[in-house]
């Protein structure tokens, strides 16, 4: 596609969507595409589409469906759909789920809680049924085409060297639950909670086996697994550390299992800015073969540009956007834009918002309060979206899966936008004015120029439609 096809003046008008910390989600006429009279700030490279986009979403968690359980049939009806029904509100298309507990379930559990049980004649996902389930049956109403990866954040206790969900002791300046670790049974970074002997490894694998039928059974096919979420974290919740060694150990077993179910397998998620914890699982061919993709979340944001560049091959998961305070405030929405740049300019091919919903304060099993996309009064039965839920929207509800990310280059300190191109031409510009006062800005796209004018500390979506081809109207 030339850059002229994108600067044709008889293309459908644009759309301008704005969203300020007191008014979201307003529409007004779009600027229109004008010659190049002067300087702009911004140039959106048109001609050099880069990574390829597979979507956007968020996270299945336990608390999430228990906190829209307070609503009423028709509130959720109209959080469903305005979530993921394609051209209606964000329509995210690519999520998240647990394999067990985490952070956020209910409380812990596995699969499989019975100590030595390697044939695993006790696996059931019966907990399930209560919650990840109609979750997600749910959203596959209003999205029938949804994506879902997953992920465990513990192995079943009994595969564990400290026969414990947790790795860390509660912490009482974070407010944190009691979790009935004991000090000797506290993990380390950079060592092996796992048991790595071949009947746990190979027991473990086909857990994960276990886990992706009995959910495809229900309708609910699992297309990729990551091994292990911030497997260098001992945490309070459920967790387990992992080595590279002992991470390449399991992707032996692992690797096989889901090939054989086709399922891909991502490594991750990493959550360090140190982009040895994956490379060093890489060089060995025989587990590379298996590994299709990364994840990276939190403070691996800083190690996802060197290997977007290291392995250009892989594709990159941005997994859990960090998740906030349960203040739900426009500071953290605009700490979450920062975030979206961070992982989309620098390689990442998906982006995951986390909790989808939680009730006002949004406190965990274990103690400590986050953000989510909805957030539910349990006394008054009512909903609101949050801040971050329209900054996400700003994003996901044009950018569909198969887009490319368009560089921009800038100048003057203009840094502050994404760009893309749909695979119909469109082309999708979000930007932010962070100043306290309106903003003009020179936009080229092309050989064309849109100038409109940033409301003060405002997020602006454009959406250019692809130009109309002069021989089809002829």
């Amino acid at each position: 596609m030339t850059a002229d096809a994108h600067a044709d003046p008889t293309a459908a008008p644009i759309r301008w969507i704005v969203t300020t910390q007191d008014a979201a989600w307003q529409e007004t006429a779009g600027p229109e595409l004008t010659p190049l009279t002067d300087m702009p700030n911004v140039f959106v490279q048109v001609d050099t589409p880069q990574q390829q986009i597979e979507g956007f979403g968020a996270s299945f968690n336990e608390l999430g469906w228990t906190s829209l359980g307070v609503l009423g049939e028709a509130q959720r009806a109209e959080i469903f759909r305005a979530l993921f029904a394609p051209g209606v509100g964000a329509g995210l298309s690519l999520c998240r789920m647990p394999v067990g507990a985490n952070d956020f379930s209910r409380d812990w559990y596995s699969y499989d809680e019975v100590p030595d049980d390697f044939a695993l004649e006790h696996f059931s996902i019966e907990n399930d049924l209560e919650t990840l389930v109609p979750f997600i049956r749910a959203a596959q109403t209003e999205q029938p085409d949804l994506r879902l990866w997953a992920s465990p954040w513990s192995p079943p206790s009994w595969m564990k060297r400290n026969g414990h969900y947790a790795g860390a002791l509660p912490n009482p300046f974070m407010n944190s639950v009691e979790n009935g670790l004991r000090p000797d049974q506290v993990g380390e970074e950079g060592t092996d909670m796992f048991l790595l002997d071949e009947p746990h490894l190979e027991a473990y694998a086909r857990y994960f086996g276990r886990f992706v039928d009995a959910y495809r059974e229900l309708g609910i096919p699992i297309d990729m697994v990551m091994p292990q979420n911030e497997f260098n974290s001992p945490q309070v919740f459920p967790s387990c550390t992992w080595t590279p060694d002992g991470f390449a150990q399991f992707l032996r077993h692992l690797g096989p299992e889901m090939r054989s179910r086709g399922v891909d397998v991502f490594l991750g998620t990493l959550e360090r800015a140190d982009d040895r914890l994956l490379g060093d699982v890489l060089e060995d061919a025989s587990v590379a073969e298996y590994v299709s993709g990364l994840g990276v979340q939190w403070e691996g944001k800083r190690a996802v540009a060197a290997l977007h560049r290291l392995h250009p091959e892989l594709r990159i998961y941005q997994t859990e956007q960090e998740c906030g305070d349960g203040l739900n405030d426009w500071r953290h929405a605009r700490h979450a834009w920062s975030l979206m740049k961070q992982f989309l300019t620098n390689g990442a091919n998906a982006y995951m918002y986390w909790n989808i919903s939680l009730l006002e304060g949004g406190r965990s099993r274990w103690g400590w309060t986050q953000n989510s996309l909805v957030v539910v009064d349990p006394e008054a039965a009512t909903y609101r979206w949050s801040y971050e839920y329209q900054v996400l929207k700003h994003v996901s509800a044009f950018v569909r899966p198969g887009a490319r990310a368009l560089e921009c280059l800038t100048y003057s300190g203009y840094a502050n936008q994404l760009a893309f191109l749909n695979e119909d031409g469109t082309i999708v510009l979000v930007i932010q004015n962070d100043m306290s006062e309106d903003m003009p800005v020179r936009i080229m796209l092309g050989d064309r120029v849109i100038t409109p004018t940033l409301p003060a500390d405002s997020f602006s979506t454009f959406v250019i439609p692809a130009a109309r081809d002069p021989r089809r109207s002829a």
